[in-house]
């Protein structure tokens, strides 16, 4: 039975989560892990979430001792590697471990240094969070889609343990039929509107409109299907114009946390977005143009 979570990243979604669960289940049983600078950082200067100062059980990865039980990575990726190697000593031998990563090779990196068995795949969804120096903002918290890759006896289990913990601690998730569906579908959706919204400098508005944007947006998004659909996933049309009504209903002042980090100055995810997409366009064969332009225009 899971009881403990350890939180790794305390960017928006990271904060959330560790707010979330520390009032659910108590501090005790919530670990916020980074490394000892970051960490003696966050106990000095704190974080807040939705203008409430948090009160989360920071500890130094390094120090710590005791196996994770529930590990979910909320890095960036460009620091998962970093984050993977520092915690590794808390994977023991029960640690089931999650990444609510954008794009869809987080799951490799980590299935390939801990094992495949003790990954639950996940996608965060529905929600449109922020981080603006210590403070995060999210309206609605979303909800993890979860799944395995392979349905076996071991990994249906370890997914059981999990959803039985978030029913405890009252958090919302779903189970689709076709997890790896769902995440090219997420993952399509970030390759089209993230990276527009980046590339024209604007806001959901930018693409709610007719024009230049929002054609580059959708034949992004078209791209992805036909990258998926040489990767043997079943994405079309209808899931472009079902993402398209999604952004349509978006605040129009709203952006992506690829904007944000982008006018903030920090690196963007363009390597999972564009950069999947066009090496896997490569690889097949595919030509990806629009995403070629948003990766070489993309810092």
């Amino acid at each position: 039975m899971i009881e403990r979570i350890d939180i790794i990243g305390l960017g928006a979604l990271g904060t959330m989560y560790a707010d979330f669960f520390t009032r659910s289940i108590g501090k005790e049983n919530v670990r916020v892990l980074a490394g000892r600078e970051r960490t003696l950082r966050y106990r000095r200067e704190g974080v807040t979430f939705n203008n409430r100062k948090c009160d989360l059980n920071f500890c130094i990865s390094e120090e710590e001792r005791t196996p994770s039980q529930l590990m979910v990575f909320a890095v960036k990726y460009g620091s998962l590697k970093e984050a993977i190697e520092e915690n590794a000593h808390l994977v023991g031998d029960d640690t089931l471990i999650i990444s609510v990563l954008n794009g869809i090779v987080s799951e490799d990196d980590l299935g390939e240094r801990f094992g495949y068995d003790r990954i639950i795949y996940c996608t965060a969804q529905k929600m449109a969070a922020g981080k603006y120096g210590n403070a995060a903002e999210c309206d609605f918290m979303g909800e993890w889609a979860l799944g395995v890759r392979e349905k076996t006896d071991i990994r249906m289990a370890n997914l059981k343990k999990v959803t039985e913990f978030l029913d405890r601690a009252g958090f919302p998730y779903v189970l689709p039929d076709d997890i790896m569906r769902g995440m090219w579908e997420k993952l399509m959706c970030n390759v089209g509107v993230n990276q527009a919204v980046t590339y024209f400098k604007g806001t959901y508005a930018t693409i709610q409109a007719e024009g230049k944007p929002r054609e580059m947006m959708q034949e992004a998004m078209r791209e992805t299907v036909r990258v998926a659909n040489a990767e043997g996933i079943d994405l079309s049309e209808k899931d472009v114009l079902k993402w398209t009504a999604v952004v349509d209903g978006l605040t129009p002042e709203g952006e992506p946390s690829m904007r944000q980090d982008a006018k903030a100055g920090r690196k963007t995810e363009k390597a999972l977005f564009s950069g999947t997409i066009c090496a896997l366009g490569d690889k097949h064969g595919i030509d990806t143009p629009v995403n070629d332009i948003f990766f070489e225009n993309i810092d």
